[in-house]
């Protein structure tokens, strides 16, 4: 099997390239090498076939294509970005880069897709009230002001964070949101009009060594231990008691591994989302927390800032990629956060 990964000198896209290597497949790589996510050293490593091009390239995504059974789309623009400004690149990295991919796939007659989705299609988390499950509405700008963070229901009554599984309502609260979305409504039309199959796995807060460093773009995780190898102070925003469920990257990467064999199995016209989590919950502040602990930098601050495009609460129910995928996580929080206080990470952005 010779497996296509775009975005493959990437973060996450490494971490695949690395485990299906272990695992003795036939890998390609097709990366642009931005220099906002690459910094001035990519690395692919040896025994990769590499394609230096954008996945918007019809040509170069077309002669990538050549003797492919299966494709690993992991190449996008991430992270909730500077401003409004962004949007246009986060449209045209994600949906146009998915859908000239999706296109050359059709013509190639390559006819299985593991694409990476994320959290963020969800909007806020799941929560629980005195009526139910519920979804509450964006936060409110006056009450953030005020440092009222936690979402409250229409009446006002407190709610209950829930774990979020696949089947709850898709409600993307901002640009990259609605491009990771917009990802998987292509890759579920693509695989109704060719018969192909498809995964799109949903991402929650993947961290570990080899994150980009110095810049926004980057996850939480990374944000912090910049800031530790700067000499600063984490800063962490709102209150700190952020619900998430952290992820190391090379879970992720053994969950892609899962799905790929999934399109090999998979009825005809298949498409299927899955949570990609460690199941267990933590708080923003207990990372922070963590990675300096385990560093030795100077003790987190919690400055009571927020993005007005960040949720308040978000955690994954991965029992459907447990389940179906017989996938399980590796890496313990604990574990992980040591090695990833100390690992190297991806040269400073310039």
């Amino acid at each position: 099997m010779t497996l296509l990964i775009t975005g493959g000198a990437g973060f996450i896209g490494g971490a695949i390239v690395a485990e299906a290597l272990r695992r003795g497949e036939t890998v390609r790589v097709l990366d642009s090498l931005r220099s906002d996510v690459h910094g001035d050293s990519p690395v692919v490593p040896a025994g990769v076939q590499f394609v230096h091009a954008d996945v918007r390239d019809a040509e170069a995504v077309a002669s990538a294509l050549d003797g492919v059974s299966v494709v690993c789309h992991q190449a996008a623009k991430v992270g909730l970005g500077v401003d409004f400004s962004d949007a246009p690149d986060y449209i045209g990295s994600n949906d146009l880069g998915t859908a000239t991919l999706l296109a050359a796939m059709t013509v190639a007659g390559t006819g299985r897709l593991v694409i990476a989705s994320s959290m963020v299609v969800y909007g806020e988390g799941s929560y629980s009230g005195p009526n139910g499950l519920t979804r509450p509405a964006p936060r409110a700008i006056a009450d953030l002001d005020a440092g009222r963070f936690d979402p409250l229901d229409a009446d006002g009554n407190p709610l209950q964070p829930e774990l979020i599984d696949e089947d709850a309502p898709l409600d993307p609260r901002n640009v990259y949101a609605a491009s990771k979305l917009s990802q998987e409504y292509l890759a579920s039309s693509w695989t109704r009009a060719t018969g192909g199959t498809a995964i799109a796995l949903r991402y929650h807060n993947v961290y570990g060594p080899g994150m980009p460093q110095n810049t926004p773009y980057a996850g939480v995780a990374s944000l912090f231990r910049s800031a530790v190898e700067r000499g600063e102070a984490p800063k962490v925003f709102e209150d700190g008691a952020q619900r998430r469920d952290f992820v190391h990257v090379r879970d992720v990467a053994t969950a892609n591994l899962a799905a790929l064999e999934w399109t090999s199995t998979a009825s005809a016209g298949s498409f299927r989302a899955f949570n990609v989590g460690s199941g267990i919950v933590h708080t923003i502040g207990e990372l922070a927390q963590q990675v300096s602990l385990h560093s030795g930098g100077l003790p987190p601050v919690t400055t009571g800032e927020y993005r007005l495009g960040d949720v308040r609460h978000i955690t994954a129910s991965s029992a459907r990629l447990r389940n179906e995928l017989s996938w399980v996580p590796a890496v313990s929080f604990e574990d992980g956060m040591r090695e990833f206080a100390t690992a190297p990470l991806r040269p400073a952005v310039t």
